[in-house]
C-alpha cells in the first residue's frame, strides 16, 4: 500500500500559489545578525529558509544583517557559516546588508524628496511618549512637517558626522494614529559613531532593520521573505518600504512560529550574558543551546534535522519539550555510535584466584547492530574497575549487581563472586575481593546470572574526565523574551540557573579511547552516549555526556 503523503504546510501552499500565479521561481534568504552564535531556534529558521528553496529548485542566500555594528564581529560571521555547513546546508551567495548602505542612503533621500520621510529631533524618551500606546493613538512630532529641503540638509549633515548619537533620526511619515504601532512614523536611520566590521568608518549613520531588510530583499530578487511570527506586525511596514521605494516585483513576507523549548534559553541577549559573566565557559559550552555547543556536546546534524522535521512548520507559537530533541539525538546515536566501556566512579575489584601477571584477551563487538564494524580486543586480568554504584554492601530488594556472596558477569569475560571488601578510615569501600569461575567464560558456558557489569582492566586503564551535563535552567521553561525593562526579569533569569548543570567525575576508560579525536561519539555501555571534548589529550582524555540511555520523551 502506498504510504500516505505528508500534507503541505502553509508556507508550501503560499509558495505553490505564487509559482502558479506570479513566477515559477523561488528565492529565499537566511539573514542572521552577526552579534552572536546561532542557537537551536535559528536552526529552525535556517532549515525553513534553505529547505524551501531546495524543495522548489530555488536558491537561498546567506545575508548577514549587519546594520547595527555595536556588537557585530567577524568572529560571528565565520562561526555562523561553519554552523550552517555543519548542519548540511549550502548557500547560493554570501552577502552583507552593509553592502547595500549606499543604495539605502539614496533611497532614504528619495523618500525625503517624496515627502514621506523627515528628520526628527525628539529625544528617545519624547519619541516614546509621542508614540502612544496600544489603546491610545500617537501624536505628530513637531518636526514632522519640516520642509523636505531642510530634512535633506540635516540628513546629509547626519551622514557627515556633524551630530552626536541620538541627536537626530530619520523617520518615515506614515500615520501616528495607526492601530499598528509599527506604522507610527518608524525610524529609518539613526546616528551611531561606531566602526563597522565591513565598512570601517565610512558611515556614522545606519539604517534600521525594518528599512534595510525589504530593500535588500528586493534588490537581491528574493521571492519569499520567510521570518518568525514576531515580524507579522511589521509586514505592513515591509510592504510600505517596498512600495515607496518603487520596487517591482514585490517579495512576499511569510511568518512562521519560532521555536520555544522547555528549560531552554533562546534570548541571544541572555546567552551573551551567560558568556560574558562567566556562568558558562563560552558560546560552545555544551550546556548552551548554540549549535556549536550542541556540536561539542556530541549532538549530530542528522539528529537536529530530524528534530526540526518532527516539529514541523506552524503558524501559532507553542512550547516544544526539550526531551524530544534528546530523543532524536539518542535514536541517531544508537545507530551510529561505537560501543566502548568506561567507568565513571570507579571502585577496584581484585580476583583472588586469578594469577598475578596473567592476562586474557577478550573480544567485544563494536556495535551490536552492525557486525561490519568488527570487534576490538581488551585485556582481562587480576584487577578491574567497576562502577561504585554496582556494588551494595546492604543490597536493596531485587538488586542484581554485585553484593556479598553474589555473582555477576563481567561483560564478555567471566562470572565473579564477591567474598569480601575493604574500607578506608572514612568508611568508603576501597577494594572488593572476588573469585572467578574459570568455566564461565562468556560464550562458552550455559550458566547464567542476572547481572552483567561493564568494567575496565585496571592494569592498562586510562584515566579520564567525564563531564555530565544537565539543563541550565531549574524551571519548567525559561524566559524567552527580550524585555526593555531588565531589572526583575534579569534577576529571575539568573536565579533560575541550575547549580548542578555540570558535574565532573574522574574515572577510567579502555586504552583505545585515550587516542580518540575531539568530536568522536561513543556509547559507553550502561552509562550513555559520550563525545570526546575539545579539551581532551592522550594523557587526559575528556568526555562529554551527550545524552543518557533512558528516554523520557513520550511520542
Amino acid at each position: 500500500m502506498e504510504e500516505a503523503k505528508r500534507s503541505k504546510n502553509f508556507i508550501e501552499e503560499f509558495i505553490e500559489e505564487d509559482m502558479r500565479t506570479k513566477e515559477p521561481r523561488v528565492q529565499t534568504r537566511f539573514p542572521p545578525e552577526p552579534n552572536g552564535y546561532l542557537h537551536i531556534g535559528h536552526a529552525k529558521a535556517l532549515a525553513i529558509d534553505f529547505g524551501m528553496a531546495e524543495q522548489y529548485g530555488g536558491v537561498c542566500n546567506l545575508r548577514f544583517d549587519d546594520t547595527n555594528p555595536a556588537k557585530e564581529d567577524v568572529e560571528y560571521v565565520d562561526a555562523i557559516q561553519a554552523d550552517i555547513q555543519w548542519l548540511g546546508y549550502q548557500w547560493n551567495k554570501v552577502l552583507f546588508g552593509s553592502s547595500y548602505f549606499d543604495q539605502c542612503y539614496d533611497l532614504a533621500v528619495k523618500l525625503i524628496k517624496k515627502g514621506v520621510a523627515y528628520v526628527d529631533e525628539l529625544t528617545k524618551e519624547d519619541m516614546r511618549a509621542y508614540r502612544g500606546t496600544l489603546t491610545q493613538p500617537g501624536k505628530n512630532s513637531p518636526y514632522r512637517d519640516r520642509p523636505a529641503a531642510e530634512s535633506l540638509d540635516l540628513f546629509e549633515r547626519m551622514r557627515a558626522g556633524e551630530f552626536a548619537d541620538g541627536a537626530k533620526t530619520l523617520r518615515a511619515k506614515i500615520d501616528m494614529t495607526s492601530p499598528n504601532i509599527n506604522l507610527r512614523d518608524p525610524a529609518l536611520y539613526r546616528i551611531k559613531h561606531v566602526s563597522h566590521h565591513q565598512t570601517g568608518d565610512k558611515w556614522c549613520i545606519y539604517p534600521m532593520y525594518d528599512f534595510a531588510h525589504p530593500i535588500q530583499d528586493a534588490i537581491e530578487g528574493v521571492t519569499h521573505s520567510l521570518c518568525s511570527l514576531e515580524y507579522e506586525a511589521h509586514r505592513p511596514l515591509y510592504d510600505w518600504v517596498i512600495d515607496q521605494c518603487g520596487f517591482s516585483p514585490k517579495p512576499r513576507q511569510i511568518e512562521f512560529a519560532r521555536l520555544n523549548m522547555t528549560d531552554t534559553i533562546m534570548s541571544k541577549r541572555y546567552l551573551r550574558r551567560l558568556v560574558e559573566e562567566g556562568y558558562v565557559s563560552g558560546w560552545d559550552d555544551p550546556r548552551m543551546p548554540t549549535l556549536c555547543g550542541m556540536r561539542r556536546r556530541g549532538y549530530t546534524p542528522a539528529a537536529i534535522r530530524d528534530f526540526l522535521d518532527r516539529i514541523g512548520v506552524a503558524k501559532a507559537d507553542s512550547l516544544v519539550d526539550a526531551a524530544m530533541l534528546e530523543h532524536c539525538v539518542r535514536e541517531d546515536l544508537n545507530e551510529t555510535a561505537i560501543r566502548r566501556m568506561a567507568v565513571l566512579d570507579p571502585v577496584l575489584v581484585e580476583i583472588d584466584n586469578w594469577d598475578e601477571g596473567k592476562f586474557e584477551e577478550i573480544e567485544l563487538e563494536n556495535h551490536p547492530n552492525h557486525p561490519e564494524l568488527g570487534v576490538r580486543t581488551v585485556r582481562f586480568g587480576k584487577r578491574a574497575y567497576i562502577e561504585r554504584e554496582d556494588f551494595a554492601e546492604v543490597p536493596p530488594n531485587k538488586f542484581f549487581r554485585l553484593k556479598p556472596d553474589g555473582e555477576v558477569r563481567l561483560k564478555g569475560a567471566y562470572i565473579i563472586k564477591c567474598v569480601r571488601w575493604e574500607k578506608d578510615a572514612a568508611g568508603n569501600i576501597t577494594k572488593i575481593v572476588c573469585t572467578y569461575d574459570p568455566t564461565s567464560k562468556s560464550g562458552e558456558d550455559a550458566r547464567k546470572v542476572k547481572g552483567t557489569l561493564h568494567w575496565v582492566n585496571a592494569d592498562d586503564a586510562v584515566k579520564a574526565e567525564f563531564r555530565l551535563y544537565d539543563t541550565l535552567m531549574k524551571s519548567e521553561s525559561a524566559e524567552q523574551d527580550d524585555e526593555d525593562e531588565e531589572g526583575a526579569v534579569e534577576k529571575d533569569f539568573i536565579d533560575k540557573l541550575n547549580p548542578d548543570s555540570l558535574v565532573t567525575l574522574h574515572g577510567y576508560v579502555e586504552p583505545i579511547l585515550g587516542s580518540s579525536a575531539a568530536g568522536e561519539r561513543f556509547q559507553f555501555l550502561r552509562e550513555g552516549y559520550f563525545c570526546t571534548d575539545l579539551d581532551s589529550t592522550p594523557k587526559q582524555p575528556v568526555f562529554n555526556r551527550t545524552v543518557g540511555l533512558k528516554d523520557s520523551y513520550k511520542a
